[in-house]
């Protein structure tokens, strides 16, 4: 089911760098779909959302109603809306220790330099759907977002057949301050939230992870919208120590290997005792868990154990690997210095990765496939913009006058220059 690789082998390459099904195949579909939307609006978002979602919408059902919110809290489950505030009010205390504040500083020659730090106007929020209810996903684009200052917080999520969206998800948007609800899923939802149509006003930031057709969509409107990233298949990586308990190590495997059929799990670890043990914990746990094909899929094309040759090794393939980590061994913190690339590090043999993904505060919009290299999890700094301020004074233009004449000068444009010099008298 997962297979175990000893350092050295060739196909632990294979497994580092991720090769997932080639992006081009997608492309021309998803193309299609972003300019039928352009030109059709409405009428494209609702044929794709009974074509995909075997939904049927008009444009008055698209929207979901207060009604609709109202009935979802009779039915969901009083214990689970006691939970999602909870998490909802630890992923805003965590989130508001982001918030940066605009400022000004005067010289004594009258020059004012700032930065202004606003929200941005209206976000597009994506929460997926299909093979489960990620209610989660609402609160980690959402509180965040609301955290910032932002006004309007459009929701988008696909609907079942009934053409309703699940009342977790409902909840859920009601606790974190949505704004907006769209019943739409897809690149067709993206296309909406980037264009806008009769009934959907275009918004500035679309964030929030979905299958490949999504992240594509994302990408090709990037620029006429900001995005917040471009999220690949669902990632874990468990560096443990023979310390580990081989039940904890293979729950938190499938904890991840349930997401998706391309979702990667990886163990690496010196222990060759331990990775045996969480080879054949594994099997166990996948029999009675309820997603068993998923997990099966993801386990064998692209998860493994890695035996290396001691911790080190296992910290230099993880830092190349760059996900979401979990420091399963005795001393996670002596080794946090080392860890140079992950979206969200856990510590320890008592933080499962559900404690981030639901609970703690830390966001779980994550950067995947690598990019943890450079960027950074869905945060406060996302939803917001900044504005330099320059007020200069005539004595501090007269003193920098001739630096700036001849900065441009020296670009060749002399248009640049002369508005300086006309200041100058020159």
């Amino acid at each position: 089911m997962i297979r175990i690789l000893e350092s050295g082998d060739t196909a632990i390459e294979t497994i580092i760098k991720k090769q997932y099904p080639e992006q081009a195949v997608y492309e021309e579909r998803v193309r299609e779909i972003l300019q039928n939307v352009r030109e059709r609006g409405d009428e494209a978002l609702l044929e794709y959302t009974a074509r995909f979602d075997r939904a049927e919408l008009t444009p008055e059902t698209l929207r979901v109603s207060a009604e609709e919110i109202e009935q979802a809290y009779k039915e969901a489950d009083s214990e689970f809306v006691t939970a999602i505030r909870r998490a909802r009010d630890n992923i805003g205390d965590f989130h508001r220790k982001q918030l940066s504040k605009s400022w000004m500083e005067t010289s004594e020659d009258g020059t004012i330099l700032g930065q202004i730090i606003r929200p941005v106007e209206r976000v597009g929020i994506y929460v997926p759907g299909g093979t489960a209810n990620y209610p989660s996903s609402v609160l980690m684009n959402a509180v965040p977002a609301c955290v910032a200052g932002v006004h309007e917080i459009v929701m988008v999520a696909p609907p079942g057949s009934d053409g309703r969206l699940q009342a977790s998800i409902l909840v859920a948007a009601a606790e974190a301050g949505v704004t907006e609800i769209y019943k739409l899923g897809g690149a067709q939802a993206v296309a909406g939230l980037a264009y806008g149509t009769k009934t959907i006003r275009p918004v500035d930031l679309i964030t929030g992870p979905g299958n490949i057709y999504v992240t594509l969509a994302k990408k090709m409107v990037y620029g006429l919208v900001n995005i917040d990233m471009l999220a690949g298949p669902s990632e874990i990586l468990v560096i443990a120590d023979d310390t580990a308990d081989p039940v904890y190590v293979a729950a938190d495997l499938l904890s991840q290997a349930e997401h998706d059929v391309l979702a990667s799990a990886v163990l690496l670890t010196p222990s060759m005792s331990l990775a045996e043990a969480v080879k054949e914990e594994i099997p166990r746990q996948v029999g009675y868990l309820s997603r068993k094909e998923i997990m099966t899929a993801s386990l064998r094309d692209y998860s493994a154990i890695i035996v290396t040759r001691d911790l080190e090794e296992a910290v230099e393939l993880a830092n190349s690997y760059a996900p979401e980590h979990e420091l399963a061994v005795a001393a996670p913190f002596d080794m946090l210095g080392k860890v140079r690339n992950a979206g969200s590090i856990f510590m320890g043999h008592y933080t499962p990765e559900p404690v981030g993904d639901y609970y703690a505060g830390p966001n779980h919009v994550l950067p995947t496939g690598g990019t943890a290299r450079f960027y950074s999890p869905l945060n406060v700094d996302t939803f917001m913009k900044k504005s330099g301020l320059i007020a200069y004074s005539p004595g501090r233009l007269k003193k920098a006058g001739a630096d700036i004449i001849k900065l441009a000068e020296t670009e060749g444009l002399d248009a640049h220059a002369n508005s300086v010099r006309v200041r100058m008298g020159k």
